[in-house]
This record gives C-alpha cells, sequence and structure tokens, in this order.
C-alpha cells in the first residue's frame, strides 16, 4: 500500500474511532478489547493508531507488568478485573489474561495444573463478562517465522527501538513450535462462539492496522452523535491587570 493511501485511509479510520468513542460514552457501553500475538506482531502499533485521536479518559491502555507478589497470591484473573472498563469506557489490552496460556506455560511460570484450570475457567470467565454487559473483542496478530526476524533485526540495529526488544523476545525465537502448539491449544479451548479469536495478518503493518480498525468499527453499531453548537466567549475584559515582569522565569532555550 502507498504511504499516501494509508495516511487518507488511517485519518477517515481514526475520525470514525472517535464517533465511536462518543457513542459508546453517550450510551454507557463497557467494551474490552485484547490483543495478542507473537512478539513483533505490531499489537502495539494498532493500539497506538487506534487511540492517536481518542480521549484517554475515555479509551484506556492496559498492559500490565510482571504481577507482583501479592498479584500471585490472587485470583488470577483478579488484577485484568481491575482494569476492566466503566460505563462508557473502552479498554484496550495490550497482552491480557491469555499471558497464563502462551509465555507462561511456555517458559514455566506457571504449574501444569494452573495451565489446566486457566484453559477451563477462560471461557466461563468471558462468558460471565459479556452476561454482565461487557462487549469483548479478541484480536490475534499472526506474524510468519521471517517478518519476526526481520522485525528483531530490525530492532537491534536501531537505537530507538532497541528497547522493545528483551530477553522474552529472544526467548521467543528460540521457542517458536513451542508457542505455535500454545496457540494452537488455547485457541480450541477459547474461540467461542460468544468470544471468538479473531486473526489479523500481520506481515504487512500498515494493512494489518487499517484492517483491524474497519473490523473493529464493524463490530459495534454506533451513529454520529450530534453535538451542541458551541460558542466560544469573548475575552474576559482587562480591568487593570498589569504582568510581572518576566525577567525572573526560567524559559525553555529556543533550540529549533
Amino acid at each position: 500500500m502507498k504511504k499516501k493511501k494509508f495516511k487518507k485511509e488511517l485519518k477517515r479510520l481514526q475520525t470514525e474511532m472517535v464517533k465511536l468513542q462518543e457513542w459508546v460514552r453517550r450510551k454507557g457501553l463497557k467494551v474490552v478489547i485484547i490483543f495478542e500475538g507473537r512478539d513483533g506482531a505490531g499489537k502495539g502499533g494498532v493500539i497506538k493508531r487506534i487511540t492517536a485521536r481518542t480521549n484517554p479518559r475515555v479509551v484506556k491502555i492496559v498492559a500490565l507488568g510482571t504481577p507482583t507478589d501479592r498479584e500471585k497470591k490472587q485470583w488470577y484473573f483478579q488484577r485484568y478485573i481491575d482494569q476492566l472498563p466503566a460505563e462508557g469506557e473502552i479498554v484496550l489490552f495490550d497482552r491480557s489474561w491469555y499471558n497464563r496460556a502462551g509465555v507462561e506455560h511456555v517458559m514455566g511460570f506457571c504449574s501444569k495444573e494452573e495451565y489446566r484450570h486457566f484453559l477451563e475457567a477462560c471461557p466461563e470467565f468471558e462468558n460471565n463478562l459479556i452476561k454482565e454487559g461487557f462487549t469483548l473483542i479478541k484480536y490475534w496478530f499472526s506474524i510468519s517465522d521471517e517478518e519476526q526476524e526481520r522485525r528483531f533485526q530490525e530492532r537491534l540495529n536501531d537505537p530507538a527501538k532497541r528497547w522493545k526488544l528483551s530477553a522474552m523476545d529472544l526467548q521467543a525465537r528460540a521457542h517458536w513450535v513451542d508457542y505455535s502448539k500454545a496457540k494452537d491449544v488455547m485457541f480450541e479451548h477459547t474461540d467461542t462462539k460468544t468470544s471468538p479469536w479473531h486473526v489479523v495478518n500481520a506481515d504487512d503493518k500498515n494493512s494489518a492496522r487499517l484492517n483491524c480498525m474497519e473490523h473493529l468499527l464493524s463490530l459495534i453499531p454506533y451513529k454520529n452523535i450530534k453535538h451542541e453548537k458551541i460558542k466560544i466567549p469573548s475575552r474576559q475584559k482587562d480591568t487593570g491587570y498589569k504582568r510581572p515582569s518576566i525577567k525572573k522565569q526560567k524559559f525553555v532555550k529556543e533550540v529549533y
């Protein structure tokens, strides 16, 4: 896709995202969107494009780190429940409770019993969320072996992207087949009629971003909210106010 066309479509979709945001806020919807996939598949990139023009008080990003010692002693889903949206909010999970079916299982961070219990409990947990009025949407970003390696090499060679390449990312390469098997089992147990997985072909970043955004907008029926006309008030009249001297203020050096 040519850059000009991508930017044009992206702007259109981002405008529609703002309309969706306003509809969700006005109607009091509770929307949960999960983004999963292999390391380097582009989850963060599409989340960044979705939220570029939206209100961060309405459309929120959740990217939890390693569980604390206290969280490890809680019910597994508990720390994710704390992040769920209230009415009129959209929450985007950059990785989610599906860590247990992926990295935790493959890297041995959970027991076999905890893993089996998750696969059994997850569909019921998600069904309960839907019964409680949440809209749950799940995306899996699919990337080829060759494209993942290319992106990892790009991160290694770009100082601005080097931070994106963690030790766990390198392990993902070493355990490629293990992760493939884990994903297959995860789909077998959690790709349900009420809460299906939507797979995004992510080898082409820009196409993946547009396709995901277009699909997301198609899943939640919305209308353009007509706002009341706003009149900007006149500036308050000066009734003798004198601005203090600016000589003592510390200004940022104008380099550009």
